[in-house]
């Protein structure tokens, strides 16, 4: 796997679709609605920003698997919006993450109905020392469980995009095959590498967000797209790699 390769033409995705970003960019204005009625203490826009939030929701997820779509064939192109496409891939991703979310949710519930009782007894009677143990043995079971679903969602949903079947994302089993056909530290070296980047692009702009008014405006509706491009992009590479090795 060249990992180079991936970040560097992960990184140059979105400025070779300059021309198609201002329709990236007018999606990630709907989720802006919400605080710019709150900033103004304007109820209605509010109101319109819940309406444009479910929007959102309903057409980006999609737009984005398009974007993996692309990584995965390595094309340069940036993916023509239909809006009827992205709202059933969106409604798909949706979907999945439900189905991936199911096991986390069930250990929640199991692990708390079973040790929150014994844990609110220690507080009870002032054993503060089990208690903590108690809670953090919750917390650390949950967290892991959510993590590795978390983990696997994420390559589920690149197999999607790869394949475009439901189907075959929800094959947990081929999912994990497709995890080790990658490598374990491929993709370990992958995250890191991708965080690092995410990191620096954050930073660096993070400095128009001093702009009164529309600084945090420009960071939501022009950084987080780019960011978010450069990721799902690196992804579907990511994933073409699952015959390689």
């Amino acid at each position: 796997m060249d990992l180079s390769k991936i970040v560097f033409n992960s990184v140059k995705y979105p400025f070779r679709n300059i021309a198609k970003l201002p329709i990236i960019f007018a999606l990630f204005i709907l989720i802006a609605i919400i605080p710019i009625g709150k900033l103004l203490d304007n109820n209605f826009l509010v109101a319109i920003g819940v309406i444009a939030f479910f929007m959102f929701i309903l057409i980006v997820p999609g737009l984005f698997v398009d974007v993996i779509k692309k990584g995965s064939k390595e094309s340069t192109m940036f993916p023509s919006f239909n809006l009827v496409n992205s709202i059933y891939d969106s409604i798909r991703v949706w979907i999945l993450r439900i189905v991936y979310m199911l096991v986390p949710a069930f250990v929640f519930f199991i692990v708390l109905s079973t040790l929150g009782p014994a844990g609110i007894s220690f507080i009870q009677n002032l054993r503060i020392a089990r208690f903590i143990a108690t809670f953090g043995m919750i917390f650390l079971v949950i967290l892991v469980t959510y993590l590795i679903f978390e983990f696997l969602f994420f390559f589920a949903k690149a197999r999607f995009a790869y394949f475009d079947s439901l189907s075959e994302a929800l094959k947990v089993h081929e999912v994990i095959r497709d995890i080790q056909n990658i490598g374990i530290v491929n993709i370990v070296k992958w995250l890191i590498v991708m965080a690092i980047l995410m990191v620096v692009i954050s930073y660096v702009s993070s400095f128009v967000m001093v702009i009164p008014y529309v600084g945090v405006l420009i960071y939501i509706c022009i950084v987080i797209p780019i960011m978010e491009s450069i990721s799902n992009y690196s992804l579907g590479m990511l994933y073409s790699n699952i015959n390689r090795y």
